[in-house]
């Protein structure tokens, strides 16, 4: 277990701290509780008070603390196996990311609504926090740490899971999921699979050059292990 926790201490750290703030909701009043909730969400109007706090801070709170066990597991099975996978710079790059830009595309669905009539202005303060835009994006990166056939069940199941909601009554939470997922596909590149296949199409190309061709010839009195005079 030591092990496990020191090979992906970014995914721990965060559980850390949400199950913190968890405690600190839980033993808070409801008029506290709800008065954390609202301040440290990342809503419009939050956003446009403290952008770059609401940005970071909505990431370390659960709405419902009871639900804490839930993503203790899904933080183990998504994040903890991407970080061991890609490392902790490239896992927190791809995932912190996917974080801040579903956040910024929902709340700015969520504005065009607003201004379109189409949802009350009150949504300006709605409340908007938690984590499900990270565990979406190591969804998607997780993907590529499979291998065939799993891969394709797998895909199958988290495609299902997000575009259901997406395709029936969709909120401005399930767009984020869909665009964090995207993020996470799109992380490809920082994957070891990724090396790993350039690699392999590297010494494809190598094993294909013909042995018989003759390399190429050196022009005349450019021998490299000759001395040159002045």
């Amino acid at each position: 277990m030591r092990d496990w926790v020191r090979s992906s201490p970014g995914t721990h750290i965060w559980l850390l701290v949400i199950g913190i703030t968890s405690l600190v909701i839980a033993s808070a009043s409801e008029g506290l509780g709800q008065f954390l909730v609202h301040r440290t969400s990342s809503n419009i109007h939050q956003l446009n008070e403290h952008p770059l706090p609401s940005l970071l801070i909505s990431g370390f709170w659960i709405e419902r603390p009871a639900s804490f066990l839930l993503y203790v597991v899904m933080f183990e099975l998504l994040h903890a196996n991407v970080e061991r996978w890609t490392g902790t710079t490239r896992w927190l790059l791809s995932v912190g990311g996917a974080h801040i830009a579903a956040t910024l595309a929902s709340q700015e669905l969520v504005l065009l609504a607003i201004e379109g009539h189409r949802l009350p202005r009150s949504m300006t303060h709605v409340v908007d926090i938690g984590v499900s835009y990270g565990l979406a994006a190591a969804a998607g990166m997780l993907t590529y740490r499979l291998l065939p056939p799993w891969r394709y069940g797998y895909l199958a199941g988290v495609l299902v899971f997000f575009g259901i909601p997406l395709l029936t009554g969709a909120t401005f939470t399930d767009f984020g999921h869909a665009i964090a997922l995207t993020m996470g596909f799109a992380a490809w590149p920082l994957t070891p699979a990724a090396a790993e296949g350039l690699s392999s199409e590297e010494e494809e190309e190598e094993d294909g050059r013909d042995p018989a061709e003759p390399a190429a010839e050196r022009p005349p009195g450019r021998d490299p292990d000759s001395r040159q005079e002045r």
